[in-house]
């Protein structure tokens, strides 16, 4: 009898792997929601176009390769690498952009690589940054200014117009640069209480951007509750970015200070949506701590004296890359063995 045989990840519970990434579409929406309240209809747009795209593109390069179709899109791991995609890129960014990243990431970064369990680099993150090098005036002018909760942001039928036209003078009254652009860029010429004046920021950390972040953690914290996720590569990527920036940007007259990074940008989803992803990231939780940490590290680095304001995206496809070195350094202990076996085996081992 022909059995259809999948790779990892392989469950260890009853969860099936399409139960699982149904609970983190599901996490995420906290998230989503607010993304839609506090900076209009562009997300929703985009996770439903990127969905869409995602699915096809993975069923076609399904048939290509003659496997079974049905089979590998019951496992919505497309739908969650389309989720995330239109969850992270700019509200208001034209539809081309975001087609190119999700091809992308299911042709190239997927499916070329041998399709679901295969990929050494986090699909998502893939199809970002190509879009981010490649097109980096669409991806960077397309944020929308916080606005719909104020009644200032584009309505949902010139959301979809700008989306699909691509005409960013049709909405240059409706957007700005993010709160860790902003403050990245004007910093070096004025001071912190200056910088802060500028409307991205409101009242409190960035304008909306705290409750974008907010509604991020509380998924999160679902995810850990479900046990769908382990709390190492959170806590560690949350811990090295905070203990980085406390430790070189004490001074916010120089440096972003660590509320900023925490709760301005992408940080959240990135700790519990995008490096916890258990295809790319560590295994063993000695190296889930090395691998979230080390991703902390370089948002701060990338941030505070690289080109890209945000960061995410490249510190996790820098950490995939280190992967395969944490893993065989860092195996979980084996029964029957007060230690676990590290490194190169020595002369007369097996």
């Amino acid at each position: 009898m022909a059995l259809a045989q999948q790779s990892s990840p392989h469950a260890r519970h009853a969860r099936s792997t399409s139960n699982v990434m149904l609970w983190v579409m599901l996490a995420a929406l906290p998230g989503l929601l607010a993304q839609v309240i506090f900076f209009g209809w562009g997300n929703l747009i985009n996770v439903v176009w990127c969905m869409a795209l995602a699915i096809g593109a993975e069923a076609a390069m399904l048939r290509l390769r003659g496997r079974p179709v049905k089979f590998f899109l019951q496992d919505n791991t497309a739908a969650v690498t389309g989720f995330l995609l239109g969850l992270c890129l700019p509200p208001l960014v034209p539809f081309w952009v975001s087609a190119t990243a999700v091809l992308a990431a299911i042709v190239l970064a997927k499916q070329l690589y041998g399709g679901t369990g295969s990929n050494p680099f986090n699909p998502a993150m893939v199809g970002y940054a190509l879009v981010l090098i490649s097109f980096p005036l669409a991806m960077t002018t397309n944020w929308a200014e916080p606005g719909l909760v104020w009644g200032t942001a584009p309505g949902i039928w010139e959301t979809l117009k700008v989306i699909a036209s691509g005409q960013q003078t049709a909405v240059d009254a409706y957007t700005m640069a993010t709160p860790l652009d902003q403050y990245k860029h004007n910093i070096s010429s004025r001071t912190a209480a200056e910088v802060l004046q500028h409307p991205t920021f409101g009242e409190g950390i960035a304008r909306g951007w705290e409750w974008v972040n907010a509604g991020f953690l509380a998924g999160g914290l679902l995810l850990l509750w479900q046990r769908l996720i382990t709390w190492h590569i959170p806590v560690s990527f949350l811990a090295g970015l905070a203990i980085m920036s406390l430790a070189f940007g004490s001074n916010p007259d120089q440096y972003a200070p660590v509320s900023m990074h925490l709760l301005a940008g992408g940080t959240m989803l990135g700790a519990f949506f995008i490096a916890t992803d258990p295809v790319s990231a560590a295994t063993s939780h000695q190296g889930k701590l090395i691998y979230g940490a080390g991703i902390g590290i370089l948002i701060y680095l990338i941030r505070t004296w690289g080109a890209y304001p945000d960061a995410v995206a490249f510190a996790v496809l820098l950490m995939n890359f280190a992967v395969p070195f944490i893993d065989y350094y860092t195996p979980p202990r084996t029964y029957g063995h007060h230690k676990a076996r590290r490194g190169l085996p020595r002369k007369g081992q097996g």
